[in-house]
């Protein structure tokens, strides 16, 4: 009966193959009439296993047994001769948790494979990730700590004799632990599910300057990280398109990994979202920031296509945006006025930083204009650029608004240089620290910009950061204990006891891709790469190396990958070797 059942069957499917001539139109997912419901995802998922023990909750070994057995590798099959593994047992204790470092942050969730036991039921556990140790180990309830756009603190069932993977977050650290009484889960492994875009890092950076050199990279992996299904801020909280945030993103883009489509997507996004009159994410700041990403984004890709998509919208944008300055002073309303955090509570500062943004943002569409061949929308960015230089407000000794005012010429090179310098990496910030290194850059004060990076994003290494945060007041570092350490009686916390505004305490991201700005800094200033035409056409290599003996690294291009090297010799002079691809033209 049964092998008639068969028969017939495979009689059926030949018969609707010859009768249609369109049996693989059945299984093909685009063609039928719910493709819209899916979208492709261009992410790789790798599984890392923990890199050490942090802790477990009984040291004596007997409500967890063998914890090292998690460090050994594993194939990801479970089987049921499974050798030595990791015992958590309730039965002579009322809980059995352990606490793994995963090395350094990851995107991602969790996965946990079991081996045989007695009873086939499914087990319950608490699986708590965290950017910090202190976080991993804390509750939601009753701390900083939250589970706000991604779920870090949850229970889970881990099956008889399988895998689970669960979870998704930023986090390097994981506590598991086992809630169900009276009950022994055997463990074979607990590793991250790493989500990623597996893209090669075709920007380098190397010099005789290895706390640089990290720091480079640092920036570069920080945002990688948030390169997902868009370019978001944070991989634990603010996994949101923030089109402010994005600039000192996609620069560092731009400088490691080329041309991606999910800058392109990210920018679509936060137009489609905003609809004229309204202004991006709520903030006529960051609508400004937008105009700015197209014009640097063209330069350095030279994509005249996409940027002849933006003509319209970024038309209407300038004009509503011109509409809304009022006589010599900008007066951008109808939105939040915003700069950064830091700044947020200072309405004059924030007017200050608004006036250079405004300029700047002029100052790109008329230049976008004038590869768009729209005359009239380049008189009117031009004029509106002219009545607002002739306004200089003042920046209170704001090295944000100071920083802003000197890269729109409305404040004097020496004036910037001596707000921005005071008290040296003091009063910086994550975000706003890249315009600052770009005011003092514009400055010629390059060695000052470099020992700030080595001080201040440097700070955030040696408390044991792999990835760059969303904020840091530079003078907690001297107190603070180290995240990826158990915090002393007594001692700072950085991660608990730091941060405001809306990132207070452990709600703070430790992953935040506005951060990244030295990455981009250090490729631009200091091996001196940067377009003079758009798509890099003509290229200007112009090193400063400062108190460097030596730098060398590659730069993407639409042509290729540049090539350079740079020897400071005896004398002082530079010593460069450039190997640019064919149709990039170099000036030096």
């Amino acid at each position: 009966m049964n092998v008639r059942k068969c028969i017939y069957s495979l009689f059926l499917f030949i018969s609707l193959f010859i009768t249609t001539g369109h049996a693989q139109t059945v299984w093909n997912v685009e063609d039928t009439p719910y493709n819209n419901h899916w979208q492709k995802q261009d992410m790789s998922i790798s599984y890392i296993s923990p890199a050490r023990i942090m802790w477990t909750s009984d040291p004596s070994g007997k409500s967890v047994k063998s914890p090292e057995a998690l460090l050994k590798p594993f194939s990801g099959q479970v089987a049921v001769n499974t050798g030595e593994v990791c015992l958590l047992s309730t039965k002579n204790s009322k809980t059995a948790s352990i606490l793994l470092d995963f090395g350094k942050e990851y995107q991602g969730g969790i996965q946990i494979a079991a081996a045989i036991r007695e009873k086939q039921t499914p087990i319950r556990v608490r699986v708590r990730l965290g950017e910090s140790v202190t976080e991993a180990m804390s509750d939601v309830d009753n701390s900083t700590a939250t589970n706000e756009h991604a779920i870090r603190d949850f229970i889970a069932y881990v099956p008889w004799l399988g895998t689970v993977e669960i979870g998704e977050s930023g986090f390097r650290f994981a506590r598991i632990d086992l809630i169900d009484e009276d009950v022994d889960l055997p463990l074979v492994a607990v590793r991250t599910v790493f989500k990623y875009r597996d893209i090669p890092y075709l920007g380098s950076f190397k010099s005789d300057n290895e706390r640089l050199n990290q720091i480079w990279h640092t920036g570069a992996y920080t945002v990688h990280l948030n390169m997902q299904n868009y370019l978001w801020d944070g991989i634990k909280r603010d996994r949101l398109v923030w089109l402010g945030d994005l600039h000192p993103e996609v620069m560092t883009v731009n400088s490691v990994f080329g041309n991606q489509d999910v800058v392109k997507k990210s920018l679509d996004f936060g137009r489609e979202d905003t609809p004229l009159p309204g202004w991006m994410n709520g903030m006529c700041s960051y609508s400004l920031w937008w105009i700015i990403i197209h014009r640097d984004f063209y330069n350095y890709q030279g994509d005249y296509a996409y940027l002849k998509e933006q003509h319209t919208y970024l038309r209407d944008l300038l004009k509503q945006v011109i509409k809304n300055t009022d006589g010599n002073k900008e007066n951008l309303q109808g939105a939040t006025r915003f700069l950064d955090w830091p700044t947020s509570e200072n309405p004059e500062v924030i007017h200050a930083g608004l006036q250079a943004l405004t300029i700047l943002s002029l100052e790109a569409g008329s230049e976008m204009a004038v590869w768009l061949k729209d005359q009239e929308l380049e008189k009117l960015c031009n004029e509106a650029v002219s009545r607002l230089k002739k306004y200089t407000p003042k920046h209170k000794n704001n090295k944000q608004a100071a920083s802003l005012m000197g890269l729109a010429g409305i404040l004097s090179d020496k004036e910037t240089q001596k707000v921005v310098l005071k008290d040296g990496a003091d009063g910086f910030s994550t975000f706003y620290g890249y315009y600052m290194l770009e005011s003092l850059a514009k400055a010629g004060k390059y060695e000052e910009a470099m020992q700030i990076i080595s001080d201040y994003w440097g700070g955030m290494l040696d408390l044991g950061a792999t990835t760059f945060w969303e904020d840091l007041t530079y003078s907690d570092l001297q107190k603070s204990s180290r995240i990826d350490e158990f915090t002393p009686e007594g001692k700072y916390d950085i991660h608990a006891d730091g941060g405001a505004y809306c990132y207070v305490g452990l709600r703070h991201s430790l992953c935040h891709g506005w951060a990244s700005g030295p990455t981009a800094w250090l490729s631009q200033y200091v091996l001196g790469i940067y377009p003079l035409e758009p798509g890099f056409k003509k290229v200007g290599i112009r090193p400063h190396l400062g108190n460097l003996k030596w730098v060398e690294g590659t730069f993407p291009t639409p042509y290729g990958i540049i090539k350079v090297k740079h020897q400071k010799l005896e004398d002082g002079t530079i010593k460069t070797e450039i190997d640019a691809p064919d149709g990039v033209q170099v000036i030096r």
